[in-house]
């Protein structure tokens, strides 16, 4: 008796969508993706290797039939209107996991999707660029961090692009039931590892700052990460970026400390010289970036918890500049 495979859909064929749609074909899953217009063929290009995915691509959301899981992999800013493929999607076993950056990641997706459903956050760790239609080069990073429960990775960990540890993404078995645990046994057999933290909250502001910090940077100076590891004076804003985010996270209840900011530049220092970020990215292809969702919510949350932050309210007015229609 043949065994039905499990269904997967990824909505949004950038270059996060399409590295995680490979890592489920990867997984032995049946992969469809999801994309605003129509692509020939999906590419993921590695230092090492150039692999064509081989999956289904839809661009109508009445072709699409229920799955057990759906990955938005959109930008955080266009997630409204990824929301006329949740309907067809989405059924009463399907479990929505948002890969998308922020902080707030079940907040903003479960008023779009059908009452009920689960919603799981998630962080990328997924250094990928595209460099056309279809064609992804994924350049560093294999993790992805969702909540745990005891007995996971507890609230010191730190940010990293780095494979996880053995506690947070040990073998799951496939009949688990915690959302979390499910997800981690779907990748189960791919190169891309999930990891499970006990503070998740903790986790988000961490993997915020890692984009606070060198997103807005490149992408106003149009520069890789070169600026920020050999430009003193970049580097200098760099970190004061960091602190400021850094008070509003304490105020918001996150675990973070000055060494997050130590530990955030050596992250950026662990890049190749030549490798850029994903609003740097989106500004070279003349698409929107997704500023509101990172210095944005550091500016929100400031104000909401009277955290002064001039500093990353002067970049996101800059923000606002560089993508005026």
């Amino acid at each position: 008796m043949s065994t039905r495979r499990t269904r997967v859909a990824v909505i949004g064929a950038g270059a996060v969508g399409t590295v995680v749609a490979a890592a489920a074909v990867d997984a032995g899953h049946d992969v469809v993706v999801c994309a605003r217009r129509p692509i020939d063929r999906l590419v993921v290009e590695r230092a090492d290797s150039v692999r064509e995915i081989g999956v289904e691509v839809l661009v109508d959301p009445s072709a699409a039939t229920e799955v057990d899981w759906v990955l938005l992999a959109t930008k955080a800013q266009d997630a409204a209107g990824a929301a006329a493929w949740f309907g067809p999607l989405i059924g009463p076993g399907t479990t929505v996991v948002v890969l998308q950056n922020g902080v707030d990641h079940a907040e903003r997706i479960e008023p779009l999707v059908p009452r009920g459903t689960r919603v799981l956050p998630a962080l990328v760790y997924v250094a990928a660029e595209s460099l056309g239609p279809g064609h992804v080069l994924h350049r560093m990073g294999a993790r992805i961090t969702v909540p745990g429960g005891p007995g996971t990775i507890a609230e010191t960990a730190r940010a990293t692009f780095d494979e996880p540890s053995a506690t947070g993404a040990g073998r799951i078995s496939a009949t688990a039931t915690d959302p979390a645990d499910r997800f981690a046994a779907l990748l189960d057999g791919s190169w891309l590892h999930v990891e499970r933290v006990a503070d998740f909250s903790t986790a988000a502001w961490r993997k915020l700052l890692t984009n606070v910090g060198a997103n807005p940077v490149t992408s106003l100076t149009m520069k890789r990460m070169s600026v920020i590891q050999h430009e003193p004076a970049v580097r200098d804003l760099t970190r004061a970026l960091l602190d400021e985010a850094i008070a509003v996270g304490r105020a918001a209840g996150a675990r973070l400390s000055d060494a997050d900011i130590d530990h955030t530049l050596e992250i950026y220092d662990g890049f190749a010289a030549d490798d850029g970020t994903s609003m740097l990215y989106d500004r070279l292809a003349g698409r929107a970036t997704e500023h509101e969702l990172i210095t944005g919510a550091v500016v929100r949350l400031g104000e909401q918890h009277g955290v002064p932050v001039p500093l990353n309210r002067a970049i996101l007015a800059l923000m606002h500049g560089v993508n005026h229609k």
